[in-house]
């Protein structure tokens, strides 16, 4: 859609996700824009937790489209027969963080596990990340999901999990100039543990995580860095919260 003034106009539908489902759980659906892409997170809608594995459907998935909705020719499973064209990686759970790295272009994204496991992932096209066949959590009732393991050849492992789970959901990578000390931070809002999470990263290993805000035990849903460099919290129960230097 459009806005002129403060009316949106000219709606269209420009892609559908494949299968409709009626599940009120993990949907995932965030978005991140790039060099003329869109990049989509679809959840695996909980009861078709196996859906993620295949590359027939949408569920449990990262999309790629262009502006228009449609498949770029340059996606991993173009040519695949059976494949959806639109899928850039496949194996995630419920995707609720997704980012562009403002210095290295790299697509990043956080994901829920289910009873521990929630992970942070860096993207790369036609990438089987695990779920349901790999977890490093278990399913609500404490019984192993699927086979009880980690690793598997062919699957990514995460950059970073956590166990318990912190339920992570809106993230940003911080550029900005208001927190010198903070540049280059990963920002994770934390929904379960009720914090804002943030990630010190070197190179593709993170060394540092340290957790604020957990004294306001609010669950932080989503997290934005503004152009005057602070950041903005979104939080359940109508908040916008701004961070900014003493």
């Amino acid at each position: 859609f459009q806005l002129q003034s403060d009316s949106v106009v000219a709606i269209q539908r420009i892609f559908t996700v494949q299968p409709s489902f009626k599940e009120p759980n993990h949907y995932g659906n965030r978005m991140a824009y790039h060099q003329g892409y869109l990049y989509v997170t679809m959840g695996d809608r909980y009861d078709l937790k196996d859906s993620a594995q295949s590359l027939s459907n949408h569920l449990g998935k990262v999309l790629r489209l262009t502006e228009e909705g449609q498949a770029p020719p340059d996606n991993p499973f173009i040519d695949t027969p059976g494949a959806l064209p639109e899928i850039w990686s496949y194996g995630h759970r419920n995707p609720q963080g997704l980012v562009i790295h403002p210095v290295t272009g790299e697509l990043w994204l956080n994901e829920h596990g289910p009873k521990g496991g929630d992970e942070l992932n860096l993207i790369r096209p036609g990438l089987n990340y695990g779920w349901p066949v790999i977890c490093y959590g278990v399913d609500y009732d404490d019984t192993p999901i699927g086979a009880g393991i980690t690793h598997q050849e062919g699957m990514e492992q995460p950059i970073h999990y956590y166990t318990p789970s912190i339920a992570p959901s809106g993230m940003v990578i911080y550029d900005g100039d208001a927190f010198p000390a903070w540049k280059g931070s990963f920002f994770i809002g934390a929904l379960a543990h009720r914090h804002l999470n943030r990630l010190v990263l070197e190179g593709n290993k993170v060394i540092h995580e340290e957790r604020l805000l957990g004294e306001l035990d609010m669950r932080v849903r989503v997290v934005k860095q503004g152009p005057d460099g602070y950041l903005y919290l979104g939080v359940d129960g109508g908040k916008i919260l701004r961070i900014k230097p003493e």
